[in-house]
């Protein structure tokens, strides 16, 4: 008896002793368990990559062309286009230049009856006044505004050539209109002078080489519609007592005057 006594003792011993064998084996899984939050925080980690990633892909610029297209402000080349100091000219090809380090686009400008050619920066159109042929319209109207009454102020010659010449060089097509229809002489009026001639040619050969483009015709047939609408203008009559002074005393104060206007239409 003393024996199985023992022996279930042994037995009970033994199962007691093999109980704690079994708990670390299940703990080391628990451990595994709890390494997974470890694993949460790479997912959120590449979560920011793929965030910082989209800029990127969104960096090329497309902005360029259309800024280069702005520029031009729907310039072409061979096209023909009104730069107000000079009268109408054809854009031969827009080229680029490197200044300073920077590229500079540039429109090359032919104007034929001169013989010049003119560089102009394509961002400086809009500043010099570089405009488009002017319209079936415009045209139409200029013509019309030769066929009225010439306006000649009652001042000094030489102010009133000083405004001449700021309506010649404004590119405006009705504004050089006027200053032909003013500056205007037939057969039966008074000889224009020295410096009235020189303008009135200078204004008549604008106003026909933009008709003469516009229209698709020569110069000379421009010319001769202008004055065939010159003709339809009431006449004025001899030149009164204060207008000849007043053209006398502009004529001797232009000898240096007409000098300087000649040299701004060489330049």
């Amino acid at each position: 008896m003393p024996d199985k006594t023992a022996k279930t003792a042994a037995k009970a011993t033994g199962s007691k002793a093999t109980a704690p064998k079994v708990a670390p084996k299940t703990a080391p899984k628990a451990a595994v368990a709890s390494k997974a939050p470890i694993v949460a925080p790479k997912a959120a980690v590449v979560a920011p990559k793929a965030a910082v990633a989209a800029p990127k892909a969104a960096a090329p610029r497309v902005e360029e062309p259309k800024k280069v297209v702005t520029q031009r402000q729907g310039f072409k080349a061979n096209e023909f286009v009104v730069y107000p100091a000079h009268g109408v000219g054809q854009i031969l090809a827009i080229e680029e230049q490197e200044i300073a380090g920077a590229k500079l686009e540039l429109f090359v400008i032919n104007f034929m009856k001169d013989k010049m050619t003119l560089r102009v920066p394509t961002a400086k159109v809009a500043n010099v006044g570089m405009r488009k042929l002017s319209d079936p319209a415009l045209v139409k109207k200029a013509l019309e505004t030769l066929k009225g009454r010439a306006r000649v102020k009652r001042t000094m010659w030489s102010r009133r050539a000083q405004e001449y010449e700021a309506k010649i060089n404004s590119g405006d097509i009705v504004a050089i209109a006027e200053v032909v229809r003013d500056l205007y002489r037939s057969e039966s009026q008074p000889e224009q002078s020295y410096s009235e001639r020189q303008l009135y040619e200078a204004a008549l050969d604008r106003l026909s080489r933009e008709i003469a483009v516009v229209q698709h015709s020569t110069e000379t047939e421009a010319v001769k519609e202008i004055e065939s609408q010159l003709a339809k203008s009431p006449r004025r009559g001899a030149k009164t007592e204060g207008n000849a002074e007043a053209d006398g005393e502009g004529d001797e104060a232009d000898a240096d005057g007409d000098d300087t206007a000649v040299a701004d239409e060489a330049a």
